[in-house]
C-alpha cells in the first residue's frame, strides 16, 4: 500500500536517516496549513447539523473522511518532493495544453468558490462579534488577507496559521468542559457506521467535502518548503518518510476539531431537540444553554478558521494561477500575485451579489462537487506515470486505494449535487 514503503524503511537505517524529534518538528508546518480546509466554516455547518440532528451517530463520518485524506493528502505530497513541481505545475508540463488550461482554469474557478465560503464564514463570525454588516465584514477579511499574503514570507503565514489552528483546538477544548458528553457513546459512534434515517444529505455533505480540490494544489506546493537538494537520494527519502509524520498529525488534529463540532451539537442542541441549519444560529442557541463566554468563543473560534481558510486558499489561487505559466509560487512573482488577487477579490465581489449567505455556502460547495472528481484523476494519472514520478510513481495496491476513494468521494459528491438541485 502507500505507506509500505515509509514503514519498510523505518527498519533499515542504510535507507532512512536517523529520526530525531527535533527534525520531525523542523517538517510540522505544510499539513497544518492543509488542515485548515478540513476545518472551515462550510465544515462547521456540515459537522454541527450532523449533531444537532443525530447525535452521535455520525462521528464515523469524520473518522472516514480523515482516512481518506491522509491518504490522498500524502499522495499528492510526494508528487511535489519527488519531482519539484506542484500539481498546477506538473499538469501544465505532462498534459497537452488545451487539457492542461481546461483543468486549471476550473481549478482557479474552485478556488474562487472555496475562498467565497471562508470569506463569508469570518464575516458572518464578525456579525455574531461585533454586529458589522456582512458585505462590510467581508470587505474587511479580504483586506487583511491580502495584507498578510502580499506582506509575510510563506515560514512567517505558517507560523500565524499554526497560531490560528491552535486557537481554534483550544477554543473547542473550552467549549467541550462545560459539557457533559458520553464517552461510550462518542466512541460507539467513531467506529461503527450508523444511517439514521433522513441522515444521507448530511452524511454526503460531510464525506463528499473531505477533500477540497484547492488543497491538493496547494500541499503538492508547500511541502516543498522543506526541500533542500532533488538530486540527493536520502534527502529525498527523508522527506517523503517524515511528510508523513506532518500530515498525520494535521489530519488528526483536523480529526479532533471536527469531533469536538459534532460532540458539542450532540450534547447542547440534540438533546434539546433544535435543529441547526445556520451557523449564527448556532452561537444564539449556546448562550441559553452555556453561557454568553460559550457562544462568544464559538464565534471567535470561527472567525479564526474563516481567516485561516481564506489564506491557504488565496494561497492555493495563486499556485493554481503561476502553474499555468510553468512556475512555482512566489508572492514576488506577479503571476502569484495575480492568482492570489482572483480567488479573493473575484470571491468578494460574487458576495456583493449574494443576499442570502447560506444560500451562497451551498452554491460554493456545489461548484467543488463538480470540480473535484477532475483534480483527484488528475493528480492519480501524475502520481501513478513513472514518466512523472520515475521509481516513485505509484504501485498497483496503491493506485487500487486511491481509485476507490476517488470513486467514494466523485460518487458523493455527485449525490449531494443532484440532490441539492432537485431535492
Amino acid at each position: 500500500m502507500i505507506f509500505d514503503r515509509f514503514f519498510r524503511d523505518l527498519k533499515s537505517k542504510s535507507h532512512t536517516p536517523r529520526f530525531g524529534a527535533l527534525d520531525i518538528l523542523q517538517y510540522i508546518g505544510p499539513g497544518l496549513l492543509v488542515t485548515v480546509g478540513f476545518i472551515d466554516p462550510g465544515n462547521w455547518a456540515s459537522n454541527l447539523a450532523a449533531g444537532a440532528g443525530f447525535g452521535y451517530s455520525l462521528l464515523w463520518m469524520v473518522s472516514l473522511s480523515t482516512l481518506m485524506l491522509i491518504v490522498l493528502q500524502h499522495n499528492v505530497a510526494h508528487l511535489g518532493i519527488a519531482t519539484g513541481l506542484c500539481l498546477s505545475e506538473a499538469a501544465t508540463i505532462h498534459l497537452k495544453p488545451v487539457y492542461s488550461k481546461l483543468v486549471l482554469f476550473s481549478a482557479i474557478l474552485a478556488s474562487v468558490s472555496t475562498s467565497l465560503a471562508e470569506i463569508l464564514g469570518a464575516a458572518i463570525a464578525l456579525n455574531m462579534l461585533f454586529s458589522v454588516p456582512m458585505k462590510i465584514g467581508a470587505i474587511l477579511v479580504v483586506a487583511f488577507v491580502l495584507i498578510m499574503l502580499f506582506t509575510n514570507s510563506y515560514r512567517m503565514i505558517e507560523k500565524w496559521i499554526i497560531g490560528f489552528v491552535s486557537i481554534i483546538g483550544l477554543s473547542f477544548i473550552y467549549e467541550l468542559t462545560l459539557v457533559n458528553i458520553d464517552w461510550g457513546a462518542a466512541a460507539k459512534g467513531w467506529c461503527v457506521p450508523a444511517f439514521p434515517n433522513h441522515s444521507m444529505l448530511i452524511i454526503m455533505s460531510v464525506l463528499g467535502a473531505v477533500v477540497m480540490p484547492h488543497n491538493l494544489f496547494l500541499h503538492s506546493e508547500i511541502i516543498q518548503s522543506r526541500q533542500w537538494n532533488l538530486k540527493d537520494e536520502k534527502v529525498i527519502r527523508k522527506q517523503l518518510d517524515y511528510e508523513f509524520f506532518d500530515t498525520l498529525f494535521s489530519m488528526l488534529i483536523g480529526w479532533g476539531i471536527n469531533s469536538a463540532m459534532i460532540l458539542l451539537a450532540a450534547t447542547t442542541f440534540f438533546k434539546s431537540g433544535q435543529s441547526v441549519s445556520e451557523l449564527s444560529q448556532a452561537k444564539s442557541l449556546l448562550t441559553p444553554m452555556l453561557g454568553q463566554s460559550a457562544s462568544f468563543v464559538f464565534a471567535l473560534a470561527l472567525l479564526f478558521s474563516g481567516i485561516a481558510s481564506s489564506i491557504t486558499s488565496g494561497f492555493a489561487g495563486g499556485s493554481i494561477f503561476a502553474g499555468l505559466y510553468g512556475e512555482p509560487f512566489d508572492m514576488k512573482d506577479n503571476h502569484s500575485r495575480t492568482g492570489v488577487a482572483i480567488s479573493l477579490i473575484v470571491a468578494l465581489l460574487v458576495i456583493f451579489f449574494i443576499s442570502n449567505p447560506f444560500s451562497g455556502l451551498i452554491i460554493s460547495q456545489m461548484i467543488l462537487g463538480v470540480q473535484l472528481p477532475v483534480t483527484i484523476f488528475l493528480q492519480i494519472r501524475l502520481t501513478s506515470s513513472v514518466k512523472v514520478m520515475g521509481k516513485y510513481a505509484n504501485k498497483r495496491r496503491t493506485k487500487v486505494l486511491l481509485y476507490l476513494i476517488a470513486g467514494i468521494v466523485t460518487i458523493l459528491n455527485v449525490a449531494f449535487f443532484i440532490q441539492t438541485i432537485f431535492c
